[in-house]
């Protein structure tokens, strides 16, 4: 008797807080499309994206944000900067350690460990974060493919990416509500990588 009326009591507010904690986020999808040359020095675009989940102020979780995935047009290499402990032992910030076999690092010529920070997001501040970034970001890639290219089978992948600078590349970045039509990916022109 008690347990009913203590139901009947509460099941409108459980009702009601659930209702109003589901809508509390709100969703977006996060990219930048820019031109830049490769490490062989061929013309590229080099594509960066990511989701983030936004709270208000007065709410009690932080924003969260998923990895920055960054592509470079006609390779088959992706890279995923991260900010949290799975970002691996390179440092701190929003980076991407090299791959043992894979990278070289461009400043010593020496090639690139999983302590090696081959990619970083605003690099002069260890305490960024993803879901931070804001319509403008600084990117500096350190590293340099060891080889461009991989046989497999009768086919060569090509894992060449965006060339290693010693002055971070200023990046323009797009935001759009997750699901509407601006939050569409731009496309990468493939007829140039079939041209060559």
């Amino acid at each position: 008797m008690i347990f009913s009326a203590l139901s009947r009591t509460y099941k409108p507010l459980i009702a009601s807080l659930l209702l109003f904690t589901s809508g509390c986020a709100s969703y977006y999808s996060h990219f930048a499309m820019f031109p830049a040359e490769n490490s062989s020095g061929e013309p590229r675009h080099v594509r960066l994206s990511w989701q983030s989940a936004e709270y208000p102020g007065w709410w009690l979780a932080s924003d969260k944000a998923t990895s920055v995935k960054l592509e470079t047009q006609c390779s088959e290499r992706v890279w995923r900067l991260r900010d949290d402990d799975a970002g691996g032992g390179c440092g701190e910030g929003i980076r991407a350690c090299g791959e043992p076999g894979k990278d070289i690092d461009a400043r010593t010529g020496q090639p690139a460990t999983d302590t090696t920070r081959c990619m970083s997001i605003h690099p002069a501040d260890p305490e960024a974060r993803i879901a931070a970034v804001d319509s403008k970001l600084e990117l500096l890639v350190s590293c340099t493919p060891a080889d461009v290219t991989e046989r497999q089978g009768d086919d060569a992948l090509n894992l060449d990416y965006l060339r290693a600078s010693s002055v971070p590349y200023t990046v323009y970045v797009r935001k759009a509500p997750r699901g509407s039509m601006r939050a569409r990916l731009p496309e990468f022109d493939e007829s140039v990588c079939d041209a060559e």
